[in-house]
């Protein structure tokens, strides 16, 4: 039997191949507990063969600061590059305003001579002899040397010095080998803070099946071994999961462009979809600092069934970013909790109904929720208008602010709380078609044990002007990808790409994408495309000009390899679903969906919901 599961700050959700699913409370304290007891329930104590796994283990470290005491080794006189940044402010208006503290204290930034030039050429060596020794107390130890994107060879003498003395190393061709200095390095800095913290954590799931699998911010999976050693990759972990699932059934039913919107306990991701295909990033900002690796273009922001509303100290009503979270979650738990949330306030409106249980809490406290709204001074009106207006401002993030029109895009909603609010907000942007999966409740999980096994390769390109041999140097990297594959599976030891697929004795087995990361000369900012001719057309699509004149130069090389997903998302029975109108409640064992007045409801493909406006 095959699993996926997805740790969340509020549940942690199960599926099997089955079909089966099973929601139970997290368990912040040991985030595996909530996995091993959810996996022996699901399947009556049997072991399962894999279980592919999403986690949020990784972005609350960071987060909450709870990673490794780490150093940092620079080249001579770029130790500060961490905290020099980029010299500009997080909220231009806002003086009091501060960017986070840096990973890496002062004293713990330690410098090493010798220097690569911007072509990677060698202007001073490095003497291994003269590597400074790492303070006490230091844990792990993040190499980020100046342009070692281009060569890793300073880099390496530096590893080897510090390994040789016992120190948990990660170096930034090994993590992030991409041009801009900064974000190499705090890419760096991050995987070596979250390592021994993540490397604990998946080594403590090893034996919950014979498998384990873990879900990338780009959409795949890799083996837990390997996430642990870069567990950078895992900020956006169950989000991608759900983001790919919803795509599938954006497609199934007739949508290849739309929006997804995942509102958990607490958190919402939103992510645009075009073309069947999630948008990719290449950099993601997480609290503040950026983290350039591959990952789906997923936005997210603190607003859950979880987050706490209050009046702040300016009378105004606001929602979140805090949340009640499982223990003692919204006061309608019973566990204890006695501030009002958005559960709350969506029980009290009658959107979630009266003596409704969610999994594993028995029967939800209306008179209790009523409560903690009155003791607040706060209405349940307003706590979903509030909430609301955060998640319409976020979903117009992905589209309007990108010259997205949401109106020609279906908005699909998952996650516990997302077919509760969604109608509102399809509404708020002239959407006109909600679809809410099947098994929308636990979707994350469904995107995970779905997904697909994945490689990521990238490299900088030292000429920008010069694109002969961009071709070789793509399929340096789909070989080297496909080589990793092929040790895990003898199958693959014959694979080869062939245009977008990737072939065994000609049968297709997996797909291939490559890419160049492309701008016009004197511009800051890439787009990635399939190839150099394609940029022109990709620049006006985004940017609503071109220069077809102007020479461009390529930053970049990418090479994506994905084979054999655990189980197709076709494959996994649907649940029979019934139709409704307006005003009317659709209580499922996962989730709530909430169909006001003026919408319909209707089975689609793939086992969906849809709703739609009525005339």
């Amino acid at each position: 039997m095959r699993i996926g599961s997805d740790t969340g700050g509020t549940f942690t959700d199960l599926v099997s191949a089955d079909g089966a699913i099973l929601k139970v409370p997290s368990t912040p304290e040991d985030p595996g507990a909530a996995v091993r007891a959810g996996v022996a329930d699901l399947l009556d104590g049997r072991r399962p063969r894999l279980l592919a796994h999403g986690t949020t283990v990784a972005t609350n470290a960071l987060l909450e600061r709870r990673g490794a005491v780490t150093a940092l080794v620079a080249t001579e006189g770029f130790a500060d590059v961490i905290e020099i940044a980029r010299q500009d402010r997080p909220s231009l208006y806002d003086p009091l305003a501060d960017r986070p503290p840096p990973l890496v204290p002062r004293a713990l930034r330690l410098e090493v001579a010798g220097r690569l030039a911007a072509d990677g050429a060698e202007l001073a060596p490095v003497d291994p002899g003269a590597v400074p020794s790492v303070p006490d107390g230091v844990t792990a130890v993040a190499v980020a040397l100046l342009h070692a994107d281009l060569s890793p060879a300073h880099e390496r003498i530096v590893a080897d010095a510090l390994r040789a003395r016992g120190h948990d190393v990660t170096c930034s061709h090994e993590v992030s080998p991409e041009l801009r200095e900064y974000e190499r390095t705090s890419t760096t800095v991050v995987n070596a803070y979250l390592r021994p913290v993540c490397r604990a954590y998946l080594r403590g799931l090893a034996d919950v099946a014979d498998l384990v699998s873990v879900m990338t911010s780009a959409g795949g999976l890799v083996p837990a071994a390997e996430a642990a050693e870069v567990p950078a990759r895992l900020l956006l972990s169950g989000p991608a999961g759900g983001v790919r699932a919803a795509a599938a059934v954006a497609v199934a039913n007739g949508f290849d462009d739309a929006v997804t919107f995942d509102m958990g306990g607490t958190s919402t991701d939103v992510c645009l979809v075009l073309g069947g295909r999630p948008e990719p990033a290449a950099e993601r900002l997480v609290d503040g600092l950026p983290v350039r690796l591959p990952s789906l273009d997923v936005h997210t922001i603190g607003a859950g069934g979880g987050s706490v509303a209050r009046i702040d100290p300016g009378g105004a009503l606001a929602v979140g970013p805090e949340s009640a979270g499982a223990r003692p979650g919204p006061a309608c738990y019973g566990h204890g909790g006695d501030r009002p949330t958005v559960t709350d306030a969506d029980l009290v409106l009658g959107r979630i109904p009266a003596g409704h249980a969610f999994p594993g809490l028995g029967e939800l406290d209306v008179p209790a929720a009523r409560r903690a709204l009155d003791a607040a001074g706060v209405t349940a009106e307003g706590v979903v208008a509030v909430v609301e207006a955060a998640m319409e401002q976020a979903l117009r993030r992905v589209t309007v602010e990108r010259g997205v029109d949401p109106a020609a895009l279906a908005l699909v909603a998952f996650g516990g709380a997302g077919p509760l609010h969604a109608c509102g907000l399809a509404e708020a942007l002239g959407i006109g078609t909600v679809l809410v999966p099947a098994r929308a409740g636990v979707l994350s999980a469904v995107g995970i044990l779905s997904a697909p096994r994945q490689e990521d390769r990238v490299r900088s390109w030292p000429t920008p002007l010069d694109h002969a041999g961009l071709t070789d140097a793509a399929d340096e990297l789909v070989a080297a990808a496909v080589a990793v594959l092929a040790a895990e599976d003898p199958a693959l030891a014959g694979a080869v790409a062939d245009g977008g697929a990737l072939r065994v004795d000609g049968v297709a087995v997996g797909e291939v994408v490559v890419g160049v990361d492309c701008r016009y000369a004197g511009q800051s900012h890439e787009i990635t495309v399939p190839t150099v001719g394609a940029f022109h057309a990709a620049h006006a699509d985004r940017n609503g000009f071109d220069r077809p004149g102007q020479p461009v130069e390529v930053i970049a090389v990418r090479a994506t390899v994905r084979v054999g997903a655990p189980v197709a998302l076709e494959d996994l029975p649907a649940p029979a679903r019934t139709g409704a109108v307006g005003p009317a409640v659709v209580a499922e064992p996962d989730c709530t969906i909430w169909v006001p007045a003026g919408w319909a409801a209707q089975p689609g493909a793939a086992g969906a919901l849809v709703l739609r406006r009525t005339p």
